[in-house]
């Protein structure tokens, strides 16, 4: 969304025959060439609040600190009790993202919303016919919230980033390219994010996997080619993302800055959704450069950073980075020191085609310190088979017990902010 993140091309929003391009947290459209952010959107689709459980201010223990980090420290008292009569599959639902295929939710996903087993939604092209339509779906999506166990609200996200990528019909119009070139780039930035905003709200979604982030190195990369870069100056990168993150987050719609630690290197044909990607940057140059904007997007308060899955070998040789610790705990909240919700890109990308299956994906990033795990092929049956795995690594003892409710209390708390 992200994304973490993925850009498809060309979306037809219905009934009002406004063509989209969608793409993953970047996410591609259809029809159209494949393109960036996850499979979550290049690839075609696969076949309220009430009484009782109520958000508080979270009393679980934080994470392990990891040398280098600068977390914040647990608060003293006593055991945490906000998740106190929840079962397994419900409390590792807290982390879980769903998303289906077609204009209806299946059955299957309303029953899972109702026993409480999901964080929130993805929307893609495919679900979409017109903003009413899709009014529609979100408002039995929140009935079916309010009758969970779990009472705080469903994330309801999509990627509506600007210009090619956007999932519902209007604002924002302009991409980030044309944003940064234009004659008032960081009012540009400011419209772009408070017409984001509006355009979620509308619709009763209440999360924008944007702004995009990546500071690109080379014209038409993989990051240029669809517009979705600022600039390639770290620097006006860094004040138009703080713009529209300040701006939309006052309409009250989340915003998702990603892909951290940055995409802009990868060339015109490495797409993580499609295939793995290794971005060899010294760790002086990943953080003059593609990390540059992340400061001034913790500084505005951005709720949510999506994690690449691009290697980096000079922050770590071996994995990507939204399954390395190394990245997420040290680079992303210890040096840079976000306190936010993590989330992955899309959780059946390519470039994780050698990490097993679902589960052991879902597993494998919540060790490194992602919070939300994104199953956005469509399937609702990849959302289980993520919520099973993280059961039995917790109960086995595979996950930190205190570290996982971290986690789902920093969803929970970001859930709770939210309409």
């Amino acid at each position: 969304m992200r994304p973490a993140a993925k850009v498809r091309a060309g979306l037809v929003a219905g009934a009002l025959g406004l063509a989209l391009v969608a793409c993953q947290s970047a996410h591609a459209p259809t029809p159209g060439p494949s393109t960036p952010d996850a499979a979550r959107s290049i690839r075609p689709a696969p076949g309220g609040s009430g009484g009782g459980w109520v958000a508080s201010p979270s009393t679980s223990t934080a994470p392990p600190k990891v040398p280098g980090t600068s977390l914040a420290p647990a608060p003293s008292g006593p055991a945490p009790t906000r998740w106190a009569g929840l079962t397994g599959r419900q409390l590792a639902g807290q982390r879980i993202i769903y998303s289906y295929p077609g204009l209806t939710p299946p059955a299957s996903l309303l029953r899972i919303i109702r026993a409480g087993e999901a964080a929130g939604v993805i929307f893609f092209g495919e679900n979409i016919a017109s903003s009413a339509q899709i009014g529609s779906v979100i408002a039995q999506l929140r009935r079916a919230q309010a009758q969970s166990p779990v009472h705080v609200p469903l994330l309801l996200m999509v990627d509506q980033e600007g210009g090619l990528i956007r999932r519902l019909p209007g604002a924002p119009a302009l991409s980030e390219k044309r944003i940064g070139r234009s004659a008032d780039p960081v009012a540009a930035a400011t419209a772009a994010g408070t017409g984001a905003g509006r355009t979620l709200a509308a619709v009763g979604m209440n999360v924008n996997l944007a702004p995009v982030l990546d500071v690109y190195s080379t014209a038409g990369n993989f990051i240029d080619q669809y517009q979705r870069s600022y600039s390639a100056d770290p620097g006006t990168v860094a004040r138009l993302g703080r713009a529209f993150i300040t701006a939309q987050q006052r309409t009250g719609v989340a915003a998702t800055a990603k892909h951290f630690p940055g995409l802009g290197w990868a060339a015109t044909a490495q797409n993580t959704d499609t295939g793995p990607v290794t971005l060899p940057r010294s760790p002086a140059t990943l953080r003059g450069t593609d990390e540059f904007p992340y400061p001034a997007a913790v500084a505005a308060g951005v709720d949510l950073v999506m994690v690449s899955w691009a290697i980096y070998p000079g922050l770590d040789p071996s994995r990507p980075a939204g399954l390395s610790p190394t990245v997420v705990r040290q680079e992303l909240r210890g040096r840079i020191g976000f306190t936010g919700v993590t989330v992955t890109d899309a959780l059946e990308a390519g470039a994780l085609a050698n990490y097993g299956s679902t589960g052991r994906r879902a597993v494998a990033a919540a060790a490194a310190g992602m919070d939300l795990i994104l199953c956005s092929a469509r399937d609702v049956g990849q959302g289980q088979a993520a919520t099973a795995a993280l059961v039995d690594a917790r109960t086995g003892g595979r996950l930190d017990a205190a570290d996982f409710l971290a986690a789902a209390d920093r969803v929970t708390d970001l859930r709770a902010r939210l309409h």
